[in-house]
């Protein structure tokens, strides 16, 4: 016969699940996307009273943000955490007079948002370019997981970890796919459509990335992590700069990688917004 205690235990749990259903977060993020379609950040039905906004690691009024301004969406991509109450979104503007990529991380204390983080970037950031963010990111493939061949979440994070790992020790081994490319603010390691594993090209040695966020999606075999990133910005030295790096894994195996690093300054303190051929992915990491 069950205890007192113990069926007040097993009814919290559920209801700890129930608070944090895919179905529930789902609504959110695509309350989120009409949002920032519409450039009004009441469409957002779940925000708490007590919400934490940031752009690019700095607090605003959401009413004041990016989400306050109508934005024209050709691309959205959402992923789901159901363990950690969180979720990423991916918005892709490029068709529009002002382009945007902006990642959003989202957290919830029960069924609401507590916190909201973008990442938003634009002309000036790190290697941006919206329309080739677009036109690769169109060639790839996010689909659904099949259930048989889903990876847990230990693996999943365990592959964008491992990535993060190698920028320090280039020892580091990386469970990288074959094929796998990386996307960075517009610029693309498999811009020649090879085929192979173009994700290691470029990476630095003596980097130790900070302040590491997950969310993990079993079923879509992504995590995206925020970060950051030192160095990024030369013209603010070592001053880490916000940074969402999202991973597809398959398998065990880096598939794609899509980046968003915001800067300080326009171009970074690189005196270009250029973006490198393949050719000279082997050698860019080198000066990171």
């Amino acid at each position: 016969m069950f205890q007192p205690g113990l069926l007040f235990f097993l009814w919290l749990a559920a209801s700890a699940s129930a608070e944090c259903s895919r179905e529930m977060l789902k609504t959110a993020t695509d309350q989120y996307i009409a949002a920032q379609s519409s450039g009004q950040s009441s469409s957002i039905t779940a925000l708490a009273g007590n919400l934490t906004y940031t752009e690019n690691e700095v607090p605003l009024d959401i009413k004041t943000g990016v989400l306050s301004q109508p934005v024209k969406l050709d691309r959205n991509f959402s992923i789901h955490d159901t363990t950690l109450c969180a979720t990423f979104t991916e918005l892709i503007a490029a068709n529009t007079e002002h382009q945007y990529v902006i990642g959003t991380r989202m957290l919830f204390t029960g069924e609401n948002i507590t916190t909201i983080e973008s990442i938003v970037t634009d002309q000036g950031d790190w290697l941006f370019n919206a329309t080739g963010y677009l036109h690769w990111t169109s060639l790839e493939s996010w689909e659904l997981i099949p259930e048989d061949k889903r990876d847990n979440r230990e693996v999943i994070q365990a592959a964008g970890d491992a990535y993060f790992n190698r920028f320090a020790n280039s020892n580091v081994t990386v469970p990288y796919g074959t094929p796998c490319a990386r996307l960075e603010g517009g610029a693309y390691t498999d811009s020649n459509g090879a085929g192979g594993n173009t994700c290691n090209l470029g990476l630095p040695s003596t980097t130790t990335v900070t302040n590491r966020r997950y969310v993990i999606d079993e079923e879509m075999g992504v995590v995206d992590i925020f970060l950051g990133f030192p160095g990024l910005d030369r013209s603010r030295g070592q001053e880490p700069m916000p940074d969402s790096h999202m991973f597809r894994v398959e398998e065990g195996e880096i598939r794609y990688i899509h980046t968003v690093s915001s800067c300080v300054n326009a171009g970074c303190g690189l005196n270009t917004t250029i973006i490198p051929s393949q050719r000279r992915w082997a050698g860019f990491g080198r000066r990171l």
